[in-house]
């Protein structure tokens, strides 16, 4: 196969990667889906896709379809990817896996069966901050790593109906995957996996947010152990009733040099070096975007060219230009050049610690232990 044909489901966020796969040179963009017929049609004739589906079934008999990028409300991603698989499509899926144990364990023996490529599309690990930190402790720079932090606050008010209420850490991919994914080497076969964690809740949202999913937490936090590592991770995350600017972040304290997240958006992330006089030893650096990792045609999408045609779609401002990043290692995945990262395995992992972190704050701090698939 020279090129994978893909489909995209859901056309709000999910448009934002319609022109990447257009312009990358392994793709081609053969439909779009969504269940608003009006919108539907509007996308497909503004981007000039050729097929549009209203309805995902009819989508999946199409046999011109090798892949589906599912993006999505949450409580489908899990029977939406379950429904690909089973059709035979590479799937490619936004965050989080599943909202259940039970759908992400069939999500994970479906892809073994079918031997098709899974991707939960998690945009913090492609992120040009991640991206940084992880290339210095890969060249040595930081040196031993001790401690990793992350952290996603956010107010998601007037989001849609399926949010108010929504427990926090049942949506915690974006700050659990940088902890995990930082210590792992996928081209290696090596992929740090979180055993067991202990979260506590705190605070109180509005009784009318508490209804819907019993969660009456404001924050909830979280420490996890990962195997075979001594280094422990940390994990924030809020979603209603607090004042907080939204922040992805992601902190390593090591043993030379540790990375810290800007707190507040527009400023630049932080070095720590060791061994240096007291006011020396922070200093801000400019990260650069990754470009040179991918394909010429699709570059200009990290946010390094500002180019006035695609200016609505760049991602330089948002989730750190990983866009570009996440379909070009999809697409490396599924036409079997590379493994896919996170694979179904490390994206179950990556999801359940969010999963398994609220039912230990549900029983008071109780640690609760990771399937492992």
């Amino acid at each position: 196969m020279s090129k994978l044909r893909v489909a995209i489901i859901g056309l709000g966020f999910g448009a934002e990667f319609i022109p990447i796969y257009q312009d990358h040179p392994d793709a081609e963009l053969v439909a779009v889906c969504r269940r608003n017929k009006a919108g539907l049609e509007r996308c497909a004739k503004q981007f000039g896709v050729p097929k549009a589906y209203a309805c995902y079934d009819e989508l999946l008999k199409d046999p011109d379809i090798d892949a589906v990028h599912i993006n999505s409300p949450i409580p489908d991603h899990g029977p939406q990817t379950i429904k690909a698989l089973k059709a035979g499509k590479h799937v490619a899926c936004t965050v989080p896996m599943a909202t259940t144990k039970e759908e992400i364990a069939e999500i994970v023996k479906l892809q073994r069966q079918v031997g098709k490529t899974y991707m939960m599309m998690e945009t913090v690990v492609y992120s040009r901050e991640y991206l940084f930190a992880k290339d210095l402790y890969d060249r040595g720079t930081l040196g031993r790593i001790q401690f990793l932090r992350g952290s996603h606050q956010q107010d998601m008010d007037g989001w849609p109906d399926y949010w108010p209420g929504l427990p926090p850490m049942w949506y915690a991919t974006h700050c659990v995957s940088p902890c995990l994914a930082v210590l792992s080497d996928p081209a290696k076969g090596k992929v740090a996996l979180a055993e067991s964690v202990v979260c506590h809740g705190s605070g109180r949202i509005r009784e009318e947010l508490v209804s819907k999913y019993g969660s009456p937490f404001a924050i909830e936090t979280a420490t996890f152990k990962i195997g075979g590592s001594d280094v422990v991770a940390e994990v924030t995350r809020s979603l209603f009733d607090t004042a907080r600017q939204y922040r992805e972040s992601f902190d390593v304290t090591a043993s030379n040099v540790s990375f810290e997240w800007q707190q507040v958006e527009g400023e630049e992330p932080v070095l720590h070096m060791r061994g240096l006089p007291e006011p020396q030893i922070p200093r801000r650096v400019r990260v650069p975007d990754f470009a040179g990792r991918l394909p010429d045609a699709i570059r200009k999408y990290t946010g390094a060219i500002h180019d006035a045609t695609h200016l609505s779609f760049l991602q330089g401002a948002g989730h750190g230009g990983s866009h570009p990043h996440l379909v070009h290692n999809f697409l490396m995945a599924a036409l079997g050049r590379q493994p896919a990262f996170p694979d179904a395995r490390t994206s179950a992992n990556w999801t359940l610690v969010g999963i398994c972190a609220h039912e230990s704050a549900m029983k008071g701090g109780e640690r609760v232990a990771i399937p492992q698939h």
